[in-house]
């Protein structure tokens, strides 16, 4: 790949000395250069600084001519892998259904299940990588992305594989999360415990056998599992190595919050029901928040209460949560625009949020989430406009020009 150097940038964001989180008023700092170069070699950041003190180098030169310049998105909640859309469902929620409504109909997760379990596993690949490549000219640059649509043995195992394929193609960092623990199946129905037992006694082993998981999660809800069961998810996957990452708190608050703190979750994700109790529990501890606005939009849900985990010195991470079902987008520019309107984020924390911050929830700050020397060269090129103010801002409209993956222009 050789050397290639970014020249005449408006301004270069996201510059860090380390990788440290971002917390509390922090958040909102943003290190950046104006009229900038960014040099690359092969697939790394090598250097970076002012047009003023540019030096001579055989680098291949591209004039970016003004936009801006950012590290690409790091989005750590996603169910990337699915069968097919939901879009019925949607037209349901219009008609007046809510999303619990429509799951004990037999839509929602049981719906992607069925259709999940009668696809290949070449099929669902073939689909995920298009996503994939699709998320990726939208600036995402590093992904999570969980089970959850199989909730069988073969099938969890069928997507799980899935994820480990396309980690493989060595496109951007993928992380993978198994989340068998997403619903009941039908024929658990009347037995939940059984379908735990399941979980910990079948699939976590083969998971492990085929080193097939990076974390663990469940979704802990009423009606999904209860903060007992959730505890037992965990505690299992903890004996094979796997941190959890958990759904908690999308509709009502039950006691989640403790439960993840006393088995050291790596992250809580979703918080759209918080109370003081939830919010004091977290702020004593290192866990990361990850607020999903995309999904409030979409269902029509509260909003996870960003400025109170904010100024409780919260990590606080933001994440596109794409599924068929609650979230069918994974453009984070859109979730950054989401997250400034309705929960009052400044463009600098959201970046913040979805960079160094989000990298650091995946573990992998030390490759992605910021300009620094040696880390990976995913960046994202803007069209020319003045400051990142203007992405949010301008919600409905596409403001990237190019994508840097590896050091290299992604088409």
């Amino acid at each position: 790949m050789g050397q290639k150097r970014l020249i005449n940038i408006g301004v270069l964001y996201g510059i860090t000395d380390s990788n440290t989180v971002k917390i509390g008023h922090d958040l909102s700092k943003i290190k950046s250069i104006k009229n900038a170069f960014l040099d690359f070699k092969d697939d790394r950041i090598a250097g970076f600084g002012s047009m003023e003190d540019l030096t001579e180098s055989n680098a291949e030169e591209i004039d970016v001519e003004g936009g801006i310049v950012y590290p690409s998105y790091v989005d750590c909640h996603t169910h990337l892998v699915f069968a097919a859309n939901r879009e019925d469902e949607f037209v349901d929620r219009i008609k007046g259904l809510s999303y619990q409504e429509i799951a004990s109909n037999g839509g929602g997760i049981l719906n992607s299940a069925a259709k999940l379990q009668s696809m290949s596993e070449d099929e669902l690949f073939e689909d995920a990588l298009h996503r994939l490549n699709k998320l990726i000219r939208l600036g995402t640059g590093a992904i999570e992305i969980k089970s959850g649509y199989g909730l069988t043995l073969e099938a969890e195992l069928k997507m799980l594989r899935v994820i480990k394929r396309l980690k493989d193609e060595n496109l951007i960092p993928v992380k993978s999360t198994f989340l068998g623990a997403h619903a009941f199946p039908k024929e658990y129905a009347n037995d939940h415990d059984a379908y735990v037992d399941l979980i910990i006694n079948e699939m976590l082993p083969a998971i492990h056998a085929e080193n097939l998981a990076d974390y663990i999660d469940a979704f802990c809800e009423e009606g999904y599992f209860t903060v007992t069961q959730t505890e037992r998810i965990v505690k299992a996957g903890l004996k094979y190595g796997l941190k959890s990452r958990l759904h908690v708190n999308q509709f009502t608050s039950s006691g989640a919050i403790e439960m993840a703190t006393r088995n050291k979750a790596i992250s809580v994700e979703h918080l759209e029901v918080m109370t003081e109790n939830d919010i004091n529990t977290l702020a004593n501890t290192n866990i990361f928040g990850v607020a999903l606005p995309a999904c409030s939009f979409f269902l029509k849900i509260p909003y996870t209460p960003a400025r109170q985990l904010i100024e409780r010195n919260i990590p606080f991470v933001l994440a596109s949560d794409y599924n068929p079902g609650s979230s069918p987008t994974g453009n984070l520019s859109f979730v950054m625009s989401l997250a400034c309107i309705y929960m009052n984020i400044l463009p600098e924390e959201a970046l913040n949020a979805l960079t160094i911050n989000a990298a650091a929830a995946l573990e992998i700050e030390n490759e992605v989430g910021s300009i620094a020397i040696n880390k990976k060269a995913n960046v994202i090129v803007s069209k020319n406009i003045k400051s990142i103010n203007a992405v949010p801002y301008s919600f409905a409209q596409n403001t990237i020009d190019d994508v840097y993956v590896n050091g290299k222009k992604f088409l």
